[in-house]
């Protein structure tokens, strides 16, 4: 049975299904090939419940440890696992509901079963034509179509020699799923990942190293941001073995626990842990997807493809972690949004990736937009810096949670602010503001000439606008 289609999308993720409520917009027939469930990972297993598992390890702290300095007596406290994982899984089913209410309102043909692109072939001249193997000995589907966007996403990577079980050896997938929480747990790697997980699970009282090739948390990051981040994360516990050699092969299992070495320096030391997390990255998924019956190149695992987003056969558009890049949700949104405008004959400026806000969820949060300090430099760009603490903030110390700073990068010679950097509570919310200054190319004394409410977290923005030039209110 054959159906013909406007746009086909391949993966039903977030960059996906945004995409196909834009071509619905626009008046586009469309249909989405999803295997597994609309949300893709960012839903199912990625940012939405990896946040829901960090507010119950936030409250849970906050409970135990923080609640008698707000005049709050609780007595005994103790963690029903069990209810976390039931509070996420709700939270995932009511916004799954959503996104399929929202296939139905915009009337986008939804096709649950493994997609595959077909070659020229007697159904069309050109590649493209989608295959979709229905399961269950059901015929399969084949979808014809004037385009296609690839946006089949990405899974976690794996270490050679790291075999995963998904049970004492995990990534983030299978960590997701515990049904219990460790005694104590290994993670390998202090990218985003790594230190979101670090941070939940010594806040639900697990014993927590952190493992890294590198010599600094958070490598892509503003090196004073991850600094702080180090330091606040080791003050509640977790341990960091930096600048290691991880032996893969080494991997071994005794009883309950799984031992790893490393070479540091000239030592080589073990360590043993209830579990192994490996948080080392994610790996685009455009295994066995038909590739090779199209022209589409494929460097590195990375489909490559135009500003435009279209791979070599210019009908066929790709989007999100297949073509690399920062791999996050809303950058796989606005590239679906981007490359379906373009189907559509429409006009739009390239998505200025320095542009997009990089959040890390972990407590302290981090947040930021544009270049590091360090990225400036290397270009040679003469910077001032703004810089003004939470501690100075009237809405932080209400809160209790004083840490942290936020930090302005701005370009002497032009006075363009060229990066913003936070750390501390609640900043993923107010990175929002830094971003749209960039965007609109304003300078501190636009930023500080707004006038921005008190008390709020936010005017901590203001004044370190004020800082650049040494002109701070409150410090």
């Amino acid at each position: 049975m054959s159906t013909e289609y406007d746009l086909v999308i391949l993966g039903g993720g977030t960059g996906g299904y945004v995409a196909a409520i834009r071509a619905a917009q626009l008046g586009l027939k469309t249909a989405i090939v999803e295997k597994s469930k609309l949300g893709g990972t960012c839903l199912h297993n990625g940012c939405i419940p990896s946040k829901a598992m960090l507010k119950s390890a936030e409250v849970f702290r906050l409970v135990r440890e923080e609640a008698d300095e707000f005049g709050v007596k609780t007595g005994e406290v103790s963690l029903d696992f069990s209810q976390v994982q039931k509070r996420k899984h709700q939270i995932i089913d009511q916004l799954h509901a959503g996104i399929q209410s929202l296939m139905k309102k915009g009337k986008i043909d939804v096709y649950h079963g493994f997609g595959r692109i077909l070659g020229a072939s007697i159904f069309s001249p050109m590649p493209g034509t989608i295959s979709v193997e229905m399961g269950n000995g059901e015929e399969n589907e084949i979808l014809l179509l004037k385009n296609l966007i690839i946006a089949t996403g990405s899974k976690p990577k794996t270490l050679p020699g790291l075999e995963i079980d998904e049970h004492q050896v995990l990534t983030s997938d299978g960590a997701l799923n515990m049904e219990a929480l460790p005694s104590s747990i290994t993670i390998i790697g202090g990218g985003v990942i790594g230190i979101e997980w670090a941070s939940m699970l010594i806040d639900f009282g697990v014993k927590v190293t952190v493992l890294d090739r590198l010599e600094q948390i958070l490598s892509t990051e503003d090196r004073e941001v991850a600094l702080a981040m180090q330091k606040a994360l080791a003050k509640r516990g977790v341990t960091f073995i930096l600048g290691a050699d991880i032996m893969t092969d080494s991997l071994h299992k005794e009883d309950s626990q799984v031992i790893i070495s490393y070479q540091l320096g000239e030592e080589t030391q073990s360590i043993s842990s209830e579990k192994l997390l490996v948080s080392v990255g994610r790996s685009p998924l455009i295994d066995d997807i038909g590739l090779a019956n199209t022209e589409i190149q494929v460097e590195n695992g990375i489909i490559q493809t135009t500003k435009t987003y279209q791979t070599k056969d210019q009908h066929i558009y790709a989007i999100g972690d297949v073509i690399g890049g920062l791999q996050l949700a809303h950058v796989a949104e606005h590239e679906g949004i981007y490359a379906v405008d373009h189907i559509a004959g429409m006009q739009r400026e390239p998505i200025n990736y320095e542009l997009v806000p990089r959040c890390v969820y972990a407590f302290p949060e981090t947040s930021a937009v544009g270049l590091t300090e360090q990225q400036a430099r290397e270009r040679g760009l003469q910077v001032k810096v703004g810089k003004f603490p939470f501690k100075a903030n009237g809405k932080a110390l209400v809160n209790g949670h004083s840490d942290g700073f936020v930090k302005i990068l701005v370009d002497q010679q032009s006075d363009d602010i060229v990066g913003v950097h936070m750390i501390g509570s609640h900043v993923t919310d107010l990175i929002s503001e830094a971003g749209l200054a960039m965007v609109l190319n304003a300078i501190p004394w636009e930023v500080s000439s707004t006038v921005h409410p008190h008390p709020t977290l936010s005017e901590a923005f203001s004044e370190a606008a004020l800082a650049v030039d040494g002109l701070a209110i409150h410090m």
